[in-house]
C-alpha cells in the first residue's frame, strides 16, 4: 500500500499546470458572477434579479409554461407566451450553476487531498473522484441533449443564435419569441430606448463560422465521450 501511495503522489506532482490554471479561471468567473448578482440585488436594489419576469430564479409560471408547451407539442393547445427567460433557459442556467458547485468542490478535494484528508475520512476522497468524473460526464451529455438542442439544433436557430456575438435581436423575433417581454416594453415605453442599428455583416458572418465550428466540435466530443464510456476499460 505504501508503494502505491508514493506512486500516486509522484503522479499528482507531475501533473501539468494548465488544468489548475483552467480550474482557477473558471472558479474566478463563477464567483464573479455570483458576486455580481448579489451586488445588483442587495447593493443596487435591483430586486428583479431574485424574483420577477427578469429573474433567472424558477417561478410557478415556469411550470405552467412547461405544461402548456408540452400540450402545444402534442397539438393539444396553443403555444405559450414567454417572457425574458424561458423555463428551458432557466433549467440550463441552474444545471450549470449547481454543476460548477459539485465539480468545483470535488475537484478541490482531489487537488488539495492532503489538506482535506485532515478533516474528512479517506473514503470521501474516493467519493470526490467518483462524483467529479460522473458530473463531468453528465455535463457533457446535458450540454448536448439540452443546451445544444435549444441553442443550435432548433430549426429557427440552426446553427446558432447569433445574439451571443451581435448583442442584437430583431423586433419581429422579440415579438415572436418573447411576446410577454415585448408587450411589457411597449407598455412601459422602453422599446424605443433599445433600438439600435443592425449588426454589421462581418459580425454576422463571424457568428455563422463559429456556429458551424461549435456544432462540429460538439458532435465530435459526443462521439468521443460515448466511445470512451462504452468501449473504455
Amino acid at each position: 500500500m505504501g508503494a502505491s501511495l508514493r506512486s500516486c503522489n509522484r503522479r499528482v506532482r507531475s501533473d501539468p499546470v494548465s488544468p489548475q490554471v483552467l480550474r482557477g479561471a473558471f472558479d474566478r468567473r463563477f464567483l464573479f458572477h455570483v458576486g455580481q448578482v448579489f451586488y445588483r440585488g442587495l447593493v443596487k436594489g435591483e430586486s428583479g434579479v431574485f424574483w420577477g419576469p427578469t429573474s433567472l430564479v424558477p417561478q410557478p409560471r415556469d411550470f405552467v409554461d412547461l405544461y402548456r408547451h408540452v400540450k402545444w407539442f402534442l397539438w393539444l393547445g396553443p403555444k405559450p407566451r414567454f417572457d425574458r427567460f424561458t423555463y428551458w433557459e432557466k433549467f440550463d442556467y441552474w444545471a450549470v450553476f449547481w454543476g460548477m458547485v459539485i465539480i468545483g468542490v470535488s475537484g478541490y478535494m482531489m487537488w488539495f487531498a492532503p489538506f482535506f484528508a485532515r478533516f474528512v475520512p479517506g473514503y470521501m476522497l474516493n467519493v470526490a473522484l467518483l462524483v467529479h468524473g460522473e458530473e463531468a460526464l453528465l455535463a457533457v451529455w446535458f450540454i448536448f441533449i439540452i443546451h445544444f438542442f435549444n441553442s443550435h439544433l432548433r430549426p429557427e436557430k440552426f446553427p446558432m443564435d447569433p445574439v451571443i456575438f451581435t448583442g442584437r435581436v430583431s423586433e419581429d423575433e422579440l415579438r415572436e419569441e418573447r411576446s410577454l417581454e415585448y408587450q411589457r416594453l411597449v407598455d412601459q415605453r422602453g422599446l424605443e430606448g433599445l433600438r439600435t442599428d443592425a449588426p454589421p455583416r462581418w459580425l454576422t458572418n463571424f457568428a455563422r463560422v463559429i456556429a458551424v465550428a461549435a456544432v462540429g466540435i460538439g458532435f465530435m466530443l459526443l462521439v468521443l465521450t460515448l466511445a470512451a464510456f462504452f468501449l473504455g476499460e
